[in-house]
């Protein structure tokens, strides 16, 4: 069976205030082409399909567009809901369209149900795991702790479970998680409520293929457990990576053989360094001036009108910050300047701000405490 893994699409983002439909556009419109080009048998999305949990009408457009596509094309979808997505929300009508091929897995309660799809050497069960929040499902899996180890073991083990009734069947686990080993980005959401985020790949024993969502990097954590990675760079700290998806070959006795297929590149991000007037002059940034760009300037004094001299040559700058100088209105808050904190780190920077003085200890758990029960109820909505 060959199977298209991909993951944290994110429809509806925007980058420094830019929409990015369009190129989200492009992204999927090139996946079906990747589907029809490499004879998919199957596509596997893991998680984080929309970027927040009421997302804009034109991104739930796109989405239904998509699966209508694949719909028409009779591909079968698998796909998992994410830290980002609504699981009641993109679950709507999921056992409607599972006639269509599209299967939908939001709900912890359906986790041991596969997708059972067919090919020359036998069936092949596509087990979904959503992004489990502890707090949420733990009674639910009657998991023994409050723990992202706990709740994932726990369903692993109801997969293993349901399996093993199932001999000679081979397994693929969708998961939306962080698997010990992988290199995160700054980008992805702190999901570390629930005591500590990163769980074993070990954790997965038992099953052929695990197509794992959460990392924005595409990577390999063995040959049968790999992140697919987000399909478009969501920040400059994802500038350099190559964005792409898994074309994985899953052969009659559960050997897996996999090769990534580029996504498309619709915007280009660079990262500039250097004093004002040597940026607006030097010929080697000919082929940055329809980049879109994070300027840092490198002035001893803060030049007057930086933003709009640097926009006459560079007018995709969507970033500026001064190495050597105090913040200014030029250096707007932005997603990218906090997203390499976890949202504790966030509260106790924000409370030196204002005290001009370091947290203590009591503080700092009445932090940690509230931010824990804030994201807990906020998913609780989510369900």
């Amino acid at each position: 069976m060959r199977i298209l893994h991909t993951s944290d699409w994110h429809l509806g983002r925007s980058f420094h205030r830019e929409p990015l439909l369009t190129a989200q556009r492009a992204f999927l419109e090139d996946m079906i082409d990747v589907v029809k080009r490499e004879h998919v048998d199957a596509v596997a999305v893991a998680g984080d399909v929309y970027d927040r949990a009421i997302p804009p009408l034109e991104a739930i457009d796109l989405f239904q567009h998509t699966l209508a596509q694949l719909a028409e094309l009779k591909i079968p979808l698998v796909m998992i809901s994410g830290n980002h997505d609504s699981p009641r929300r993109l679950g709507v009508n999921s056992r409607l369209i599972e006639h269509v091929g599209i299967h939908l897995r939001t709900d912890p309660h359906d986790l041991a149900r596969p997708a059972l799809l067919q090919d020359a050497h036998g069936q092949v069960a596509f087990y979904g795991l959503p992004y489990l929040e502890p707090a949420l499902v733990r009674e639910i899996l009657d998991a023994p702790t409050t723990s992202h180890h706990a709740v994932l073991s726990t369903a692993m083990d109801r997969i293993r479970e349901d399996l093993a009734t199932r001999p000679g069947t081979r397994a693929v686990v969708l998961a939306h998680a962080f698997v010990t080993g992988a290199e995160p980005s700054p980008s992805e959401r702190d999901i570390t409520v629930g005591g500590v985020a990163n769980v074993p790949a070990s954790l997965f024993d038992g099953v052929d293929y695990v197509a794992l969502g959460h990392l924005h990097r595409s990577q390999r954590i063995n040959d049968r457990i790999r992140y697919s990675g987000s399909p478009l760079p969501y920040s400059f700290t994802e500038a350099d990576h190559s964005k792409s998806m898994w074309l994985v070959d899953l052969d009659g006795d559960g050997a897996v053989t996999a090769r990534t297929i580029p996504c498309p590149r619709p915007y280009h991000l660079a990262r500039l360094q250097g004093h004002l007037d040597d940026l607006l002059t030097d010929s080697r940034h000919t082929d940055l001036e329809q980049a879109w760009l994070h300027v840092t300037l490198t002035d001893t004094s803060r030049p007057h009108m930086a933003m709009e001299r640097l926009r006459q040559r560079f007018p995709h700058v969507l970033k500026l910050t001064h190495a050597t100088a105090g913040p200014s209105a030029d250096d707007l808050p932005s997603r990218e300047r906090v997203e390499s904190l976890t949202d504790h780190e966030i509260a106790v920077g924000f409370l030196r701000h204002v005290t001009h003085a370091d947290a203590t200890e009591p503080e700092r758990d009445l932090l940690r405490r509230g931010i824990d029960h804030v994201r807990v109820a906020a998913q609780g909505e989510a369900l």
